[in-house]
């Protein structure tokens, strides 16, 4: 996605300043720095030192506080009373040294870590360089193995065991679903990220789309003045292989700030898909016949992606710039396999030999705007604009042949363009007030089309001929306008944050007719009020309580409303619902938070409307998939995450959560599904002398079950690494296994009316990883930094980098 982005600083008070070297005077990265209140001892806020060793604390009213310094081997370090007595006062505290805790750490230099996953009270980070096995992986298999997230066969996300999450990249929404997101997902290098936060109730000045929350994308922006490049290459062997490739280049001086980015996949890989469909005779007892159907599916392609931009500091107060960002995909898919028919007693009657190619080509570009205007130390006024291109085309074949004397052969293709034009503009504004209070609010529209073309054609004694039944042309048109207001207010040991975002949202679809088909068409309108809330109350130093409370919707993706049918194979098709209605769903979470160290929660949500895959079946035996609405969703669910040190060399992080899902729904006859199921996490990170670190990490799910009609067995994963700085700790080198005992199948069952269908799924998911990460460039020192003013504060402005 084409991306357009500008910084400005931030409506501040008070700031504190640090830096951090180790006894060598070498500046410390990643150093974790916890600001606490000097009257209490409570925590404010935590940072993390970046490539110079320096952090800075900003928007502090007046008051004293204290900064506790901790780094992996090194003594920790608590600064004296550090006060702010005015406002727009920069306090730099005198440069820190940090003393080497083992003896035989210093003949090397030891640099800190980030933590692989940050736990807070109001939301979950992943720091994705810090995870050693995510070296050569895309997006989606970052995501996978992250807390709280599961993904199903078909790409689906889920948060804590319900679907239903908003996946945005740098804090914008990419508008898609299904197949095209996760496209998107698996395009993406995860070494072009600098972290994921997941938040499951997040503000009001989000946009209120995703039942389960969201889930941000925080691609790398270098803050750092003068020129610097990071290489990435890697190589991973499975049974097939695959490169991943990318390269980072920043020129900050003065008042520009000029970057660029550029990432390259290219892959192989399979699918083995065995389905085992049993059809039953009306009392849905007696079976009637099975039908068995072994695929292989090969796999290649590549996907490009860029990013480049320029930010302008305008003056001390106000900052523009500009991103494009755009992606170019090509994939090509065969797949072969055979339908064998069998009676009652598994006899084969009839075998059907299946092959099917599909090629897919993606292009993605776009542009942003953003100007942000500080009025003062406590009042901001920000612009965004974005413009963004989706052109999608997909080719498909379909050959279906019945090998024995008398027997046939059905040819199919299809040509499937679409394409999609998002406009969106946003307006937000922030007020801080005397006695910690502070109000957000703002406005933002957005305008969706688009164009899908589905042409399909029969081949007629060497002769295609157009298959009018299935072709289809479809245009939608949406538009989103919201409005919100957040407060929140600070005291003594208390934070209360509430809010409420009006959401109007208005469509129209326009299914166009042919020879056989008529034109139809349907618009709805609908608006709808979204508040949030959240407490938090900290009992002392170590114990925090908080309770969130937020109501959220789902829309229907725009490209499932298209009621035409999508050819899966010659027994299976897809199928849109122009009927489709949003989902709503109101989430309830009660947490404490032990030293931020152990965080545990309850929560209960329940969804009217539920978003479901329906799966009916025909009287010739075709399935047909498509999505709607159910009756309604009720989740109970207990998540407990912990984060510890059992040395100083190891550092272990956990997640466990447990929901008690009640689906209720009608799809042909009443059903009452209830499960409980678990999903947990766990990822140890090794740190050794002289440059070399370890990973273990894994994930498993129990029984799982997401739709109304579909059970999901366990499964899971483990995958290990380790690494090596090298090139004066300029460089790395990676070797990672991920899925080593290769037990990431995807297994269920499925009913349907007067059927059932049991599917396994495996990928190329075992594979081997060799990573090489190289920086270099010219930087300016930490000491050439000014004790505040406009110009400091601009070198620590985030940017586009």
């Amino acid at each position: 996605m084409a991306t357009l982005t500008a910084f400005c600083q931030q409506p501040e008070k008070g700031k504190i300043f640090i830096t951090v070297l180790n006894d060598k005077k070498l500046a410390l990265e990643n150093v974790s720095i916890d600001l606490l209140r000097r009257q209490d001892s409570s925590l404010i806020s935590t940072q993390l030192t970046d490539s110079t060793g320096s952090t800075l604390f900003d928007n502090l009213p007046p008051g004293e506080y204290l900064c506790k310094v901790s780094s992996v081997n090194y003594n920790p370090w608590i600064t004296g009373t550090l006060r702010i007595n005015h406002e727009e006062q920069v306090l730099k505290v005198p440069t820190i040294i940090l003393q080497s805790n083992s003896t035989t750490l210093k003949e090397v230099k030891v640099v800190a870590r980030k933590p692989f996953v940050q736990q807070m009270t109001d939301k979950v980070v992943i720091n994705v360089d810090a995870g050693i096995t995510n070296a050569g992986a895309t997006v989606m298999e970052v995501l996978e193995k992250s807390p709280g997230i599961t993904i199903d066969k078909d790409g689906n996300i889920s948060l804590k065991g319900r679907q239903g999450v908003s996946i945005m990249l740098d804090g914008k929404p990419t508008y898609l679903s299904g197949s095209d997101l996760v496209n998107l997902l698996t395009s993406m290098n995860a070494n072009q990220l600098d972290q994921i936060e997941i938040m499951d109730n997040p503000p009001a000045k989000y946009d209120a789309a995703g039942n389960a929350g969201l889930i941000n994308l925080k691609t790398k922006k270098n803050k750092q003045k003068g020129f610097n490049v990071n290489l990435n290459t890697s190589y991973t062997q499975g049974r097939y292989p695959k490169t991943n490739n990318s390269i980072q280049v920043n020129y900050r001086n003065g008042k520009f700030n000029v970057f660029a980015s550029y990432g390259i996949i290219a892959f192989k890989g399979f699918t083995e898909l065995y389905a085992l469909r049993t059809y039953y005779k009306d009392d849905d007892k007696t079976v009637s016949s099975y039908l068995e159907q072994p695929t292989y599916i090969r796999s290649k392609g590549y996907n490009q992606t860029f990013r480049t931009g320029l930010d302008y500091y305008l003056s001390k107060k106000t900052t523009l710039g500009v991103t494009f960002t755009g992606l170019l995909l090509k994939r090509n898919t065969l797949s072969e396999g055979v339908a064998k028919w069998m009676d009652v007693n598994h006899v084969q009657d009839s075998v059907i030999n299946t092959t099917s190619t599909s090629d897919v080509h993606w292009k993605n570009g776009g542009i942003n705007l953003n100007l942000r205007h500080s009025f003062n130390a406590n009042e901001e006024l920000g612009a965004d604009f974005d413009m963004i291109g989706y052109d999608i085309n997909s080719d498909q074949y379909f050959n279906n042949t019945l090998p024995v004397p008398g027997g046939y052969t059905e040819e199919f293709k299809g040509t499937i363009p679409s394409q999609i034009h998002i406009l969106s503009g946003k307006i937000d504004y922030s007020k801080s007030f005397a006695s910690n209070l502070k109000f957000e609010g703002g406005w933002k529209s957005s305008h969706v089309a688009t164009d899908n073309l589905a042409n399909y054609y029969y081949k007629r004694d060497s002769i295609w001929e157009d298959d009018l039944g299935k072709s289809n042309h479809f245009l939608y048109t949406e538009n989103i306008h919201a409005f919100y207001a957040n407060l929140d207010k600070k005291w003594e040991k208390w934070n209360l944050q509430g809010g409420l975002r009006y959401e109007y949202t208005a469509y129209h679809a326009n299914q166009l007719g042919n020879a056989i088909q008529k034109d139809s068409a349907f618009s709805r309108k609908y608006s709808s009020l979204f508040p949030t809330t959240f407490v938090s109350y900290k009992l002392d130093s170590i114990n925090t309580f908080s309770l969130s409370i937020g109501r959220r919707i789902d829309r229907p993706p725009f490209q499932k409303l298209n009621p035409f049918i999508f050819i899966l194979n010659k027994y299976t098709y897809e199928m849109g619902n122009p009927y489709y209605r949003p989902q709503f769903t109101w989430n309830f979470e009660l947490s404490h938070s032990f030293k931020d160290m152990l965080i545990t929660s309850v929560s209960y949500s329940e969804t009217k409307d539920y978003f479901s895959q329906i799966f009916l079946a025909d009287t010739s035996g075709h399935i047909i998939y498509t999505e709607g609405n159910l009756g309604r969703m009720r989740n109970l669910g207990l998540s407990v995450s912990l984060q510890i040190s059992p040395a100083e060399w190891w550092t272990v992080s956990g997640s466990l959560d447990v929901n008690n899902k009640k689906i209720e729904g009608t799809v042909i006859k009443d059903y009452v599904s209830t499960i409980t199921q678990a999903s947990m996490t766990l990822n140890n990170q090794f740190h050794f002398n002289r440059g070399w670190s370890a990973e273990l990490t894994g994930f498993y799910i129990t029984k799982s079950q997401n739709d109304l009609q579909e059970v999901l067995q366990p499964t899971g994963q483990v995958s290990a690494g380790v690494a090596k700085q090298v090139l004066k700790n300029k460089g790395s080198l990676k070797l990672t296994a991920r899925d080593i005992f290769y037990t990431q199948a995807m297994e269920g069952l499925t009913q349907f009316q007067h059927a059932t269908e049991y599917f396994k799924l495996t990928r190329d998911s075992r594979v081997v990883t060799l990573a090489f990460s190289y920086r270099f460039g010219k930087l300016k020192p930490a000491t050439s930094r000014s004790n505040g003013g406009a110009g400091d504060e601009m070198d620590r402005v985030g940017n586009g980098g």
